[in-house]
This record gives structure tokens, sequence and C-alpha cells, in this order.
């Protein structure tokens, strides 16, 4: 079956004091948008549209310069996640064939493996929607999956227009979905607005599905991560460390020794050989590769460079010239290096 992804990335960053997208706002030295990107990519999915809306331009070029192949929709008024989907109205319409897959650019912990997983329950059980959902201990602040006596999910409903029970369940709504791209065109006109807010909701799209007997349901993550997003500075340094807490467990589990882990910066699709140990002080930045057995730092920078095996690199506080620094210059026969600013 054919698919199709569409990534809703119109948040104006306003609430962190930002002059660009909050899509683009960093975790681990990446945009958050590039996170979502990625793993759609990864699970094969080629047709591709971003919406985007307030300083839309930036993402446009952000998306040009890292040879993102996507179509951009405009959301010319932020009227809420529905009005955001039926802004690429014309993407949908060319996609009709296959199951789309609607994703918030500001979530950057959805992965191709839960993707994945979620699309193979999507066809086995014959959905006309998959929300994929999970279990948080403090839901405040999002949608609820309601169910039935019987397990059957019966909507979604935000906080601002949940009662008192409706609070007090922790599925929560991760706001990634696997629609059948022709039912959701036939039926995104009939979202009425919010009462509360004003706003049209996507989430408002799963009770006029069950009302129309297209079958819904959601497929629940074991991790509860994929549900974060950031409206704030203080949300968005909260992504960050459990960035970083994820990849560090990653590389730990593969033998790399992080003895300073507090004082260490780790950025995304960063490649580090087991048997390695990353000294305090020390910045790995993105798209960096480290080889393996080798000793990097107190203080070392990296900016995307090639570290050999067994190679040691260190700050030399007696010398102050840069002599290393850029790509696979290091002598493999030397082994060591002085690093110094």
């Amino acid at each position: 079956m054919l698919t199709s992804g569409l990534v809703l990335a119109a948040g104006d960053g306003k609430r962190m004091n930002l002059d660009y997208p909050k899509v683009l706002a960093k975790v681990l030295g990446v945009p958050m948008l590039s996170w979502v990107l990625d793993s759609v990519v990864e699970c094969g999915i080629k047709n591709k549209c971003v919406v985007t809306g307030s300083y839309g331009e930036k993402v446009v070029d952000f998306l040009k310069d890292k040879n993102y192949s996507c179509e951009i929709s405009i959301q010319k008024e932020r009227k809420g996640t529905a009005h955001a989907v039926m802004s690429a109205e014309n993407f949908i319409r060319k996609n009709l064939d296959g199951d789309i897959l609607i994703l918030s650019g500001d979530a950057p912990f959805i992965n191709s493996s839960i993707l994945n997983e979620s699309y193979c329950y999507h066809k086995n059980e014959k959905n006309f929607v998959t929300i994929i959902s999970s279990y948080v201990e403090n839901p405040h602040g999002y949608g609820r999956i309601v169910r039935d006596e019987k397990g059957n999910v019966e909507s979604i409903v935000e906080e601002r227009d949940s009662d008192e029970e409706q609070k007090k369940i922790k599925e929560i709504n991760s706001g990634a979905y696997w629609f059948n791209a022709k039912s959701l065109i036939d039926e995104i006109g009939n979202v009425g607005k919010s009462a509360v807010s004003g706003e049209f909701y996507l989430t408002s799209i799963i009770s006029i599905f069950i009302e129309k007997n297209l079958k819904v349901g959601a497929f629940c993550s074991k991790d509860s991560s994929i549900v974060l997003g950031a409206n704030t500075i203080e949300e968005l340094e909260m992504l960050n460390k459990i960035a970083k807490a994820k990849l560090i467990e990653y590389f730990v589990s593969r033998g790399v020794h992080f003895p300073y882990v507090d004082s260490v910066f780790i950025g995304k699709n960063v490649e580090i050989g087991e048997g390695t140990t990353i000294l305090s002080d020390v910045s790995i930045q993105p798209f960096t590769k480290i080889g393996k057995n080798c000793v990097i730092g107190p203080g070392a920078k990296l900016y995307g460079e090639n570290i050999p095996d067994n190679t040691n690199l260190m700050f030399n506080d007696s010398n102050f010239e840069k002599v290393y620094f850029g790509k696979d210059v290091v002598d493999k026969d030397t082994k060591e290096i002085n690093y110094a600013f």
C-alpha cells in the first residue's frame, strides 16, 4: 500500500522568544523538524509535505539546505490542527490511494520503529485511523484517549475540554496518526470548532469516524517520551536532557565509557566505537565519527571530524594553536594528538 507523510510545523516559537519557527529549535544540536523528518524517511515514505505558518520561509530554506524533498503547504491563520491538515488538502488529494502519516514537527522522539509497528497494527486491524498513544503518569496538558468498557476508542478529549473524570485518564494522544487518506479528506471538512477555544482540532475527527462506522484504533507505545514536545525554553531544555540520557545509555550499552557524563555534550547522528572513553568538558557535535578504543578529552571539541581507531585526542594547555581541526587530518600512525585552542 502506498503511504505519504504530513508534518505539521506551523508553530511560531513566540513562547520561546524565538525569531524563527519552533520546529527549528534544536535538540542535541539538530532542529526538532529534522528528528521527525529523518524518522519519516527511515520508514521509506517518499511523498512528504510540511505545513508551515509564521516564518515559513525559514522552514523552506532549512529544507532546501538539508536536501529534504518535501512539498510545502501554508497555514495562513493558526486555527488548530484540523485546519493545518486542511491547508494541505492538495497534497492529500494527490495521495488518495493509500494511507497518510500525520506527525507534529515539534515531537522529536517519535521514531521509525514505532511508526513501522503502528502501521503494521493499522493494516492488520483494517483501521481507517490509528492513533499512536502512550501512558504517562502526569497527563496534564495532553489529549486523553477515551475508551468504552470493551476497550474500544470512543474519542480523544483535549485537556481544556475534558471533565474531571477524563482528566484522570493516563493514556494520551501523541499527536501522531495513520489515516486512510481518502476517508480523511472526505471527513476533515466536517470537523467543527471547539466550543472552548474556537479552534478546529484534528482529534475531533475521531468521533466522526466512529459515528460513520469507520474503524478507529489506538496503538499504545511503551515509550512515553514519544508524546513529548516543547512550547517553552524549559520544555526544550527537558527534551535535551532526555535525549542526551537516551544517547548516553545507547553508547554505554555498546562499550563506550563516560566517566564525567555531566560535562559532556553529545549531538545527534554521532558515531562512537566500542572501547572509547569520553572524558570531561568534551563537545561532540552532530555527524562526528569516533573510532574504537579512543580517548577523547578533556576539553576536546569536535565538529563533524572522522577520528580513527586508537586515537588519543586531548587539550594541550602548553600550546594555544589549533593543531587538529578539520576532517580526516589525523595521521593514523601517530595515534596521539595534542588538541589545543
